[in-house]
């Protein structure tokens, strides 16, 4: 995405972001809370209409598209709060979203969920609203990866979640990246991130401030103290 500007109606939340993936990469979407890394996410899957700006995908122009169109491209989104079916089993959450990739691969499915998180195997048969945070975050992220998508997107990837879980979440998303899955992830635990991405873009109030490798936020600490209040 490119200048990338709109908001909630008559109040503009981006102002010119920009942020790009590229294909095997994971880039990190840092901030500070309330500075637009939810509006910027929501914008790219059409949840909000851009005032101005393009967001692009494998070539093609895809603001102004319909979430469902945007999905249906390769892009898939584990929200902020997990939004799993409460009422569905674990089973069906994962059954109501499954499909190949738009190249036909079908390396996820309901059972390779399974084995990537076990503890949702064994619980394949509980509510959505009986699992833990945990449980549901990980079901939101198996949700997400039955869909075989080329760039899978996480918004808040580890929030609230016990460190044992968090850990558990961050070694999920190594194995994701060994095996080149291109990702864009908003998580809050700074250096346990900067482990992950290969590189980053800060946004300030509605606007990207800085991007660059992983390594160059490193070696650039007033860059995290100036706009996350974080060291590195």
């Amino acid at each position: 995405m490119t200048s990338l500007a709109g908001g909630y109606g008559p109040t503009q939340v981006l102002y010119d972001v920009s942020v790009e993936v590229g294909e095997g990469e994971i880039v990190g979407l840092l901030g500070r809370n309330g500075m637009g890394k939810t509006t910027t996410i929501s914008t790219m899957f059409g949840l909000l209409a851009p005032s101005s700006g393009s967001i692009s995908f494998d070539g093609a122009q895809i603001a102004g598209h319909r979430p469902f169109q945007i999905s249906r491209r390769g892009l898939s989104l584990v929200p902020e709060g997990r939004q799993v079916f409460p009422l569905l089993t674990v089973q069906q959450n994962l059954e109501a979203t499954v499909r190949a990739s738009v190249s036909g691969d079908r390396r996820w499915t309901v059972g390779t969920v399974f084995e990537l998180f076990p503890q949702l195997a064994d619980r394949r048969q509980n509510l959505g609203v009986h699992l833990s945070g945990g449980e549901q975050q990980m079901l939101a992220i198996g949700r997400a990866l039955v869909m075989n998508p080329r760039l899978l997107v996480l918004d808040e990837a580890t929030e609230g979640l016990a460190p044992t879980v968090r850990a558990a979440i961050f070694a999920v998303l190594r194995i994701l990246k060994e095996q080149g899955q291109s990702i864009l992830i908003v998580d809050a635990y700074l250096q346990k991130l900067l482990t992950l991405t290969d590189r980053n873009v800060v946004i300030e109030k509605g606007r990207t401030v800085w991007s660059g490798t992983t390594e160059d936020l490193i070696a650039s600490p007033g860059v995290a103290d100036r706009y996350l209040g974080v060291g590195v």
